[in-house]
């Protein structure tokens, strides 16, 4: 299993040692959620944070735009460190064309789906994703209860991608811990984002560690 622990629950007045345990822990990936105020109801931190991160990880950083119009801001989030660029569905009208942007500067080019949006509207578009995140609570803040509906969805996901003989990498976010995350394995997930449950507990090294073998 891939884990992706997120910033978005690091303790923000250290977040170079955050970064430093995670570096020194199993986790394969950093998740940086970036929120606008806009398409989701918070503001989390946006390019400068981004590129101070990027000066410590020593893991790719999985950037997650949870913002609107984020083809404006594509370029912007490669030279801060990007190597992977997730936008949602919900706020790309011509998401062919910004996917397309993001693999030509380099980088993995994800779509996140909201709890609401069917996996139908991903067919289209399937073959040409290196990873799908599917929410499984309401982007927006950090600790809420799982979705379990989203174990349904993470199926239908690994039907469709198997259908279409892709290799898109499932990556769940929301209400991950090592309950959810078996079941979410179970269903066919590859990556699991978590924040609150990695970094509130005793041993943030732990957890990852377990989350890996889940």
């Amino acid at each position: 299993m891939i884990v992706s622990p997120s910033l978005l629950a690091a303790d923000f007045a250290n977040l170079q040692r955050d970064v430093e345990m995670l570096n020194a822990s199993v986790a394969d990936w950093i998740h940086v959620d970036i929120m606008d105020g806009n398409f989701v109801p918070n503001i989390s931190f946006g390019l400068p944070v981004c590129e101070a991160v990027a000066k410590h990880a020593k893991k790719p950083l999985d950037v997650h735009l949870m913002i609107v119009n984020p083809e404006k801001y594509l370029e912007s989030f490669k030279k801060a460190g990007a190597a992977h660029i997730s936008v949602h569905i919900e706020a790309c009208p011509h998401l062919h064309r910004t996917i397309q942007q993001i693999k030509e500067l380099g980088c993995k080019a994800g779509v996140a789906l909201n709890p609401h949006t069917p996996i139908s509207q991903l067919e289209d578009i399937i073959s040409d994703l290196d990873l799908v995140i599917l929410m499984s609570v309401n982007p927006g803040f950090g600790g809420q209860r799982f979705i379990h509906q989203s174990l349904e969805k993470t199926e239908k996901l690994k039907n469709l991608i198997l259908q279409k003989n892709t290799k898109t990498l499932i990556e769940i976010d929301g209400g991950v811990n090592l309950e959810t995350g078996k079941l979410l394995k179970n269903a066919g997930a590859d990556a699991l984002v978590a924040g609150n449950f990695v970094f509130s507990s005793q041993s943030p090294i732990d957890v990852i560690k377990l989350l890996k073998v889940v």
